[in-house]
C-alpha cells in the first residue's frame, strides 16, 4: 500500500513569533513559526492580518529572532531548528521568498539536550548572535558586511559551560561596547555527586554575563551573580544612549532589575485577588515598546494579565521599577508590539488576536513598585498586591486569527445533508474551548442583503469611466424589464440612466473609454458620455440569443445562428465588422480580453449544441475563421477566458508566464478548463472537475486586484491563483443564480449576486484557507465526542483540573467583587453601570484557578444543526470523565444508550492516584436530554470503551473486560487481564477486538462466544506510544505515537486466514506464548512523520465521489490526510518527483527532508505531498530541469499535482 501525504489546514497554533521591518521600508511585518511552518504576516491598513508568504521548512522551528545590521533598514530573520545548524534569512519582496543567505552546521540534527538551537539572543546592534541548547553547550557567531554590503558570518565562538543548565538567554544592550549575552544557568554537577539529595535541594540559579571581545574574537564569563530561584525569563533593557542598560529577571513573583555592579531593584508582581495562596506567579511572554524618549515593557503573566513595568533611572543608574496592571488578554507564547499602534499576540490555545492600543496605561491603576517594598516585607516575606482583572482598557481587538490548536478530537460526519462532509472538531483549552464545524471552502462576510420586486435572471455592474475607482451602477434584469440602481451612499432606483427599462437585459457594459452599451433581445443601446444614445435593431423578426463582449468588442448571436462583430472605433462608435452563419444554434460566448497595448483581443469562443467549442478568430485578416475546435462531452452553457498574467515571483510566489485559460461550464456540471495557445489560439492541456448537479456559469471578478473566476453551479466555487498554485475552492454559502464584481467606497472588492428574490453583497474573506468554520463555545476542555446516530446529536465530555464548577465560579466573583471595592473602587463604578453579566467573560480572562485535587466535568448533548446545548450535566464531588461511547445492549429495552467513563479526585503527580472509578449508563429521553440509570464502580480509570456484540467492553488500566446491563449495574461477563499498561483505544470488527496500549501499541484479540473467552492473537513488536488510533479494514490498523509519527500495521494474510480457519482460533498457540507476547506479529506496513503529535485520525471521503482517505488532526490545529494510490504509475511519478525536489530543493533551514520524514523510524511506501507542491514555486528553468528528468513538461507536472489533490478535497 502507497500512500500520499497531504496537509489540508496547515498547523495553526503559534510556537513563537518576532516582528520587525522584513521587507525593508516602513511597513513592520509579523515572522510566525507554527511548528514545521514559517509565516511572514502583516496587517493591513483595516487591521486585518493578511499572510503573505507560508513555508513548509520540513523540521521543528525551535525558536526565532531578528537582527539589524547597523545603518541598515531591513531586518534578517535568524531561526534556530532541530536541523543541528543556524539559518539566516531574508525575506525578498520582489519574489515573495525567503532566502537564505547564511547555513552554518554545528551539531547533529534532531532536539537534542546539548545541541544549541533551543535559545537565540541577538545583540541589540545587531553585530552578533548567540545560539544555546538547553544544557552545556552556547555558541556565538559574529555578523557583519563585506565590501558589497552582504551579510557575512564567522565561525562559531564556544562559551561552553559543561553540567549547567540553561532557563534563557538574552542581549545586553551596552551600546557599541564589547557585545554582551545574559543567561539564567543552574549548575548540577554537585547534585549529580550527590546521593542524598542535599545538593540538589540547595543547588542555585546564576545570572551570567558573557562578553564577546570583538577585538581578540574570544567569548569570556565576565560576571556572574546569585539569582532568584524562581528566575525563568530575561528581558533586555535598553542601554547606549536610549536606557540604563542591564536586564530584567523575571522569577516566581517578582520582576528584579540586575546589571553588573548595579544593587538589585526588585519588585512584587501583583496577583489577582482568587489566587489560592501556594500558587505563584509567573511571567510567560514579554514584549518591549521603545520610542525616541521613553520604554516600557509589556510582561504577560501565566493567568493572562499584562503589567506595564518602567524603570526611573538617572546617572546612578535605575533609582525605581514600576509594575502597573495593564489589561488582561488570553495566555500568549509571544507578543509583539509594533510600531503602528498593535499588539499582536500569539495565543497559547485557540484563536490568535491583533490589539489596537487605546492608551498606553498611563491612568492610576493598581500598581507596585520597588519603592514600596519595604512597607510589604513581613516575617514570612512579602504582602501580596492584589488587583482585580476589569475589561479591556487599553487594548481594543481588531482582528482575530482563527486557530483549532489543539485538536482534542475529531470525526467526519453529513450531519446537514450537505454536498460534501462536514469535519467537527473539539479544539481549545479550558475557557477557550470550542466544538468547531469545518467546511471545505472560503468564508464570506455579508455586506447587504436586500429584497427584490421578483425573481431575477441577471445582474451587472458597471464604471461610468474606465478610470473611476467605484462602479456607478448595479444594473438588474427581469423577466420583461431592466431595473437600474445607482451606487452612492446608498443604493437607489434612478431612471434617467439612459438604460431602456421597459426589456430584459442581456448583457450592459462599459465599451470604448466613457460610454455605456445595453444589449437586448432586439438590439444594442449605446448611451454615450454625453447623453446620446445610438440604436442598432436587429434584423427583421429575428432576436439576440447570446452575447459576448470584453472593452472595445462585441459579438451577438441571432437565433438561427448568426454571429455578428462589432469593434468600437477611434471615435467611440460601434461599428459593425463582419457576419458569419454558425451550423447551429449558439449555446455561449466570450471574447478574450484586450491584452495590455492592443486594439483588440484576436480570439472568439462559441460554443455549440452540438457538443463542441470553437476558436474563431477576430484578427482583420483572417476575421471569423475557426483556429481550433475542441469536442467536449456535454453541451457547453457558459465560457469565460481567463487571463494569468505573467509573474516572476512577485506577490503569488511563483515562476510562470502570462497564459489564457479558456473555462467552460458544461450542462452536465462539469467545469472543463483547457490553454488557449496566444500566438495560434489552439487548445492544450485540458482538465475537467465536477462542480455540481448544475451547469456552472462563469463570471469573472476581482480578488485582491487580480483576476479571478467565480462558478455558480448546485454551490459556488471561486477558481484564482495562490502562492503559485490554480485552487477551485467552493464558498461557504447558498445557492446564487448570477454574479458581478463590486466596487464601492464602503467596500473595495465585493461581489453582488443574485440569491432566489434578494440581492446579496459580500466580501470573500481570507484566501488560501481551505476550511472554513463555525465555532460552538464548551465551557471546559473537550476530551472526546460521539454521535448519538438515531437523532444525529452530538455527545462530548469535557474535563478541567484545578478549576471552579459553574456555581462556585459565580460565588467567588460576587466575594471578589465585594472585596475589591475598597482598594479601586473606581474601577468597579465603571464596571458596576454596565450590565452586569459581561463584568468578566471568562473567554478572556480565563477560569480561576482551584487546588489541584479539585475537578470540574460535564457531558454535553448539542445539536449541530442549531447550535444548541439540549443538556449539559455537571458532575459532581471532583470526577471527571474521561471515555465514552454509545453502547445498544442486547435487551432493546431502553434502545441507544451512553457509557461514560470517569474518576474520581485523579492525582498525576508525585505519583498517580485516585479515590475511585466509575462506568456511568445513561439514557436518552425526550428531546436529547440525558437520565442516569446506574453507575458501576471499577478498580481503574475507564480510558477506553466500545460497544461488542450488545455489550460493552472497557479497558480499566491493563484490563481487557466486558459488560453485560443489569438492573442495579453492569454485570462483568468475561475478562483479559494481560495486556502490558494501560488501554487506551479499543476498536471492533466481527468478533475481532483491536486493543491499543498506552506505550505497547496494538493487539490483536479474539472473542470465543462459546469458551466465553478473551484472548490476544497478535501484537506488535515495536513499542509504540499511541496517541490516536483507527481500524481501517479486518487486517489492519492506522495508528499515531507521541513522537508525531503515524504508522499502519498489518497482520499477514496467511496468519490472518490461519487464525480464522483453527477450530481454536489460534487459542493453542495463545497458551503456549511466544516472547512474553502473542504468537503472531503485525508487519508495519506504513510509516512517516508527520512532524506534530497526531491526536485523531478518522477514515473518510471528503468529496462526493473522491477516494476514502485518512484524515489527521493534529495538537498544533492543523489537518492532513493519507491518499492511497490506485495505480503503480502514479506511485512512480511522483515518487521520482519527490526524490528530485529533495535534491533540487532543500528544505529551508537545513534539516535533510528524507531525515526529517524519518526522523524516529524510515519512512516507508509514503510520498510526501506538501513537498511535491512546492514544485510551482520553484525558479522557472528548474521546474523545467526537473520535468525533462521525468520525460514531463511543467504542465503536466501541476496537472498531475491538481488532480491528485482534487481526489482529496
Amino acid at each position: 500500500m502507497y500512500l500520499y501525504s497531504l496537509t489540508l489546514q496547515k498547523p495553526t497554533g503559534i510556537v513563537c513569533a518576532i516582528n520587525g521591518n522584513f521587507s525593508g521600508g516602513k511597513v513592520q511585518e509579523i515572522v510566525v513559526a507554527r511548528g514545521k511552518v514559517l509565516d511572514l504576516l502583516r496587517p493591513d491598513d483595516s487591521g486585518k492580518i493578511q499572510t503573505l508568504l507560508s513555508v513548509d521548512i520540513f523540521g521543528a522551528i525551535r525558536s526565532l529572532a531578528q537582527f539589524r545590521l547597523t545603518g541598515s533598514h531591513k531586518d534578517y530573520i535568524v531561526v534556530g531548528s532541530d536541523s543541528g545548524r543556524i539559518v539566516i534569512l531574508e525575506y525578498n519582496k520582489e519574489k515573495n521568498v525567503f532566502d537564505k543567505v547564511h547555513q552554518e552546521t554545528f551539531g547533529k540534527s534532531g532536539c537534542r539536550r546539548i545541541v544549541p538551537g533551543q535559545y537565540l539572543a541577538v545583540d541589540p546592534k545587531g553585530r552578533a548572535v548567540m545560539i544555546g541548547a538547553c544544557e552545556k553547550q552556547k555558541l556565538v557567531y559574529v555578523l557583519n558586511r563585506d565590501t558589497a554590503a552582504r551579510l557575512t558570518i564567522s565561525s562559531p565562538l564556544e562559551a561552553h559551560k559543561s553540567h549547567t543548565i540553561t532557563y534563557s538567554i538574552c542581549g545586553v544592550d551596552c551600546g557599541f561596547d564589547n557585545p554582551i549575552f545574559a543567561a539564567v544557568e543552574m549548575d548540577y554537577s554537585e547534585a549529580d555527586q550527590d546521593s542524598t539529595g542535599q545538593a540538589a535541594a540547595e543547588a542555585q540559579k546564576h545570572l551570567t554575563f558573557y562578553e564577546l571581545d570583538l577585538g581578540l574574537n574570544h567569548v569570556s564569563r565576565k560576571w556572574s551573580e546569585p539569582v532568584d530561584n524562581g528566575a525563568n525569563m530575561l528581558v533586555t533593557v535598553p542601554g547606549g544612549g536610549d536606557g540604563p542598560s542591564g536586564v530584567l529577571v523575571c522569577a516566581e513573583n517578582f520582576v528584579i532589575y540586575k546589571n553588573q555592579g548595579h544593587l538589585d531593584v526588585r519588585a512584587l508582581i501583583p496577583r489577582r485577588l482568587d489566587l489560592p495562596a501556594e500558587r505563584g506567579v509567573l511571567i510567560v511572554s514579554a514584549a518591549t515598546h521603545k520610542q525616541k524618549s521613553m520604554f516600557f515593557f509589556l510582561l504577560q503573566t501565566e493567568y493572562g494579565d499584562i503589567f506595564k513595568v518602567t524603570l526611573e533611572y538617572g546617572n546612578e543608574g535605575v533609582s525605581e521599577l514600576k509594575i502597573k496592571y495593564f489589561d488582561t488578554i488570553p495566555v500568549t507564547s509571544s507578543l509583539c508590539v509594533l510600531k503602528s499602534g498593535f499588539l499582536f499576540a500569539a495565543s497559547e490555545f485557540g484563536n490568535h488576536a491583533l490589539y489596537q492600543f487605546q492608551a498606553i496605561g498611563d491612568e492610576p491603576d493598581v500598581e507596585s513598585s520597588s519603592a514600596r517594598m519595604m512597607e510589604l516585607e513581613t516575617d514570612e516575606g512579602f504582602q501580596p498586591v492584589f488587583f482585580q482583572p476589569r475589561r479591556l482598557k487599553n487594548l481594543l481587538r481588531v482582528d482575530q486569527v482563527q486557530s483549532l490548536m489543539p485538536v482534542m478530537d475529531m470525526k467526519v460526519f453529513n450531519l446537514f445533508e450537505e454536498e460534501t462532509p462536514q469535519i467537527f472538531t473539539l479544539c481549545g483549552q479550558g475557557s477557550r474551548s470550542s466544538l468547531r464545524v469545518l467546511r471545505p471552502g472560503l468564508g464570506i462576510t455579508e455586506m447587504a442583503t436586500s429584497p427584490l420586486p421578483g425573481v431575477p435572471n441577471a445582474v451587472w455592474t458597471v464604471k461610468k469611466n474606465v478610470n473611476d475607482e467605484f462602479d456607478a451602477y448595479i444594473v438588474v434584469s427581469f423577466a420583461s424589464v431592466t431595473l437600474v440602481l445607482s451606487i452612492g451612499e446608498t443604493v437607489e432606483e434612478v431612471s434617467d440612466s439612459g438604460f431602456l427599462d421597459t426589456t430584459p437585459s442581456l448583457a450592459v457594459s462599459l465599451i470604448g473609454d466613457d460610454s455605456l452599451m445595453q444589449v437586448h433581445p432586439s438590439g444594442i443601446r449605446h448611451i454615450r458620455e454625453d447623453g446620446r444614445i445610438n440604436e442598432w435593431r436587429t434584423p427583421g423578426k429575428r432576436t439576440i440569443v447570446k452575447v459576448g463582449y470584453n472593452r472595445l468588442q462585441v459579438v451577438i448571436a441571432l437565433s438561427g445562428g448568426e454571429l455578428i462583430y462589432f469593434e468600437v472605433d477611434m471615435t467611440g462608435q460601434l461599428m459593425e465588422v463582419e457576419k458569419h452563419e454558425m451550423p447551429g444554434d449558439v449555446a455561449c460566448l466570450d471574447i478574450a480580453p484586450v491584452p495590455e497595448g492592443r486594439q483588440r483581443s484576436r480570439f472568439l469562443a462559441v460554443g455549440s449544441y452540438d457538443n463542441t467549442i470553437r476558436i474563431l478568430s477576430l484578427d482583420p485578416d483572417d476575421c471569423m475563421q475557426v483556429l481550433s475546435l475542441q469536442s467536449v462531452f456535454s453541451p457547453p452553457e457558459s465560457l469565460l477566458f481567463l487571463e494569468i498574467q505573467a509573474s516572476t515571483g512577485g506577490e503569488d510566489g511563483a515562476d510562470h508566464p502570462a497564459s489564457l485559460f479558456l473555462n467552460a461550464g458544461l450542462q452536465n456540471g462539469v467545469l472543463f478548463r483547457t490553454v488557449v495557445d496566444m500566438v495560434t489560439g489552439q487548445l492544450s492541456d485540458s482538465r475537467s472537475r465536477f462542480l455540481g448537479l448544475r451547469a456552472p456559469k462563469l463570471f469573472s471578478i476581482i480578488v485582491r486586484g487580480r483576476r479571478a473566476m467565480l462558478c455558480l453551479s448546485s454551490r459556488p466555487w471561486l477558481g484564482y491563483i495562490y502562492q503559485g498554485h490554480f485552487l477551485l475552492t467552493p464558498l461557504t454559502c447558498g445557492t446564487l443564480e448570477f454574479a458581478a464584481s463590486f466596487s464601492s467606497d464602503q467596500c473595495a472588492e465585493g461581489v453582488v449576486a443574485v440569491a432566489a428574490e434578494a440581492l446579496k453583497v459580500f466580501t470573500i474573506e481570507r484566501l488560501g484557507e481551505t476550511f472554513n468554520e463555525t465555532a460552538i463555545p464548551l465551557r471546559y476542555t473537550p476530551r472526546k465526542f460521539v454521535l448519538q446516530p438515531k437523532r444525529k446529536l452530538l455527545v462530548t465530555i469535557e474535563s478541567d483540573q484545578r478549576a471552579l464548577t459553574a456555581e462556585e465560579r459565580e460565588a467567588a466573583q460576587k466575594e471578589c467583587f465585594g472585596a475589591g471595592l475598597d482598594e479601586n473602587g473606581n474601577i468597579e463604578m465603571e464596571n458596576g453601570d454596565e450590565d452586569e453579566d459581561n463584568q468578566l467573560s471568562d473567554e478572556q480572562y480565563g477560569y480561576p484557578k482551584a487546588e489541584k485535587e479539585k475537578w470540574v466535568s460535564c457531558i454535553r448533548v448539542l445539536d449541530p444543526r442549531t447550535e444548541e446545548t439540549t443538556c449539559c450535566l455537571e458532575l459532581q464531588d471532583n470526577e471527571a470523565a474521561f471515555s465514552i461511547c454509545t453502547v445498544n445492549f442486547h435487551d432493546k429495552e431502553y434502545g441507544t444508550l451512553l457509557a461514560v467513563g470517569t474518576a474520581k479526585s485523579l492525582q498525576f503527580f508525585p505519583k498517580r492516584s485516585f479515590e475511585a472509578a466509575y462506568i456511568h449508563i445513561y439514557r436518552f429521553v425526550d428531546g436529547g436530554k440525558l437520565e442516569l440509570l446506574h453507575k458501576t464502580q471499577v478498580e481503574g480509570v475507564p480510558l477506553a470503551l466500545s460497544q461488542f456484540q450488545g455489550r460493552l467492553l472497557a479497558g480499566i488500566g491493563p484490563v481487557l473486560r466486558l459488560y453485560d446491563l443489569g438492573k442495579k449495574k453492569l454485570l462483568r461477563k468475561c475478562e483479559n487481564k494481560l495486556f502490558p499498561n494501560t488501554i487506551i483505544t479499543i476498536h471492533t470488527y466481527r468478533d475481532r477486538i483491536y486493543v491499543g496500549d498506552i506505550q505497547e501499541s496494538f493487539h490483536y484479540c479474539k472473542y470465543r462466544r462459546d469458551e466465553n473467552q478473551l484472548y490476544i492473537f497478535a501484537d506488535d513488536v515495536y513499542p509504540r506510544w499511541l496517541t490516536a488510533s483507527h481500524h481501517v479494514d479486518f487486517d489492519t490498523m492506522a495508528g499515531a505515537d507521541k513522537f508525531g509519527n503515524v504508522y499502519f500495521v498489518r497482520l499477514p494474510q496467511d496468519v490472518s486466514d490461519e487464525i480464522e480457519e483453527d477450530p481454536t482460533g489460534g487459542k493453542i498457540k495463545w497458551e503456549q506464548g511466544r516472547l512474553n507476547g502473542a504468537p503472531n506479529k503485525v508487519e508495519e506496513i506504513v510509516q512517516f512523520h508527520v512532524g506534530d503529535v497526531v491526536s485523531s485520525l478518522q477514515k473518510a471521503s471528503l468529496i462526493p465521489g473522491g477516494g476514502e482517505c485518512i484524515i489527521y488532526g493534529t495538537v498544533m490545529g492543523s489537518l492532513g490526510a493519507f491518499l492511497p494510490f490506485t495505480s503503480r504509475d502514479d506511485v512512480d511519478f511522483f515518487s521520482h518527483l519527490e526524490m528530485h525536489l529533495r535534491q533540487e530543493h532543500p528544505p529551508l533551514c537545513g534539516r535533510d527532508h528524507m531525515a526529517y520524514r524519518s526522523a524516529y523510524f524510515p519512512v516507508k511506501d509514503v510520498i510526501d505531498g506538501d513537498l511535491c507542491e512546492q514544485f510551482p514555486t520553484l525558479p522557472m528553468d528548474m521546474q523545467r530541469k526537473i520535468a525533462d528528468e521525468l520525460d514531463r513538461t511543467p504542465a503536466e507536472i501541476l496537472k498531475k499535482l491538481e488532480e491528485i489533490r482534487n481526489k482529496i478535497i
